[in-house]
């Protein structure tokens, strides 16, 4: 039996969401699958994703051989990582310890570019904001002059013409 490591899609029409599952390759793309192993949510910025990097491993080194895109949510999330260092350890090319070790290093380093683009993304849509905010201001602005000259001119119309009521009535 081949086992594929697959999204299987949930959610609704126009907003999907993906299970994480390790699956026979002949089943269905929504249907049976052996584990659950993570979620994939794409609808929001960035792309949520809930792994459990451990069993993801176990199947990789029990021959399970993920799709394209399932190896590059694997991969993101650092499953591809460790089975490669549990690879490195079984040949004896390093410790459990310095395994471990690189893992966290790499881990911390994937945080920090995260949460660093996660901000960059957060001033970017408020920039965005103060931005249409300007440009409300100015379009305000402008109808508010282009409305004072009309009010201007209705008064010396009024004045001028009580003026000629004035001399007519003389």
């Amino acid at each position: 039996m081949s086992v594929k490591i697959r999204l299987q899609r949930h959610g609704k029409k126009g907003k999907p969401f993906y299970w994480i599952v390790a699956a026979d390759a002949r089943a269905k793309r929504d249907g049976r699958y052996l584990e659950k192993i993570g979620t994939y949510n794409p609808n929001v910025n960035p792309a949520e994703i809930n792994l459990n990097i451990d069993d993801a491993v176990k199947w990789l080194q029990n021959g399970a051989q993920p799709t394209d895109t399932a190896r590059a949510i694997l991969s993101y999330k650092g499953a591809m990582l460790k089975n490669h260092l549990a690879g490195g350890v079984r040949k004896g090319a390093l410790t459990e310890e310095q395994a471990e070790e690189k893992f966290k290093a790499w881990l911390e380093e994937k945080e920090g570019k995260v949460s660093s683009k996660e901000e960059k993304l957060a001033k970017a849509k408020v920039e965005a904001k103060a931005k249409a905010l300007e440009a409300e201001k100015a379009v305000n602005e402008a109808r508010i002059a282009a409305a004072k000259p009309e009010v201007v001119a209705e008064a010396t119309d009024e004045t001028a013409e009580e003026a000629t009521e004035d001399k007519v009535a003389e």
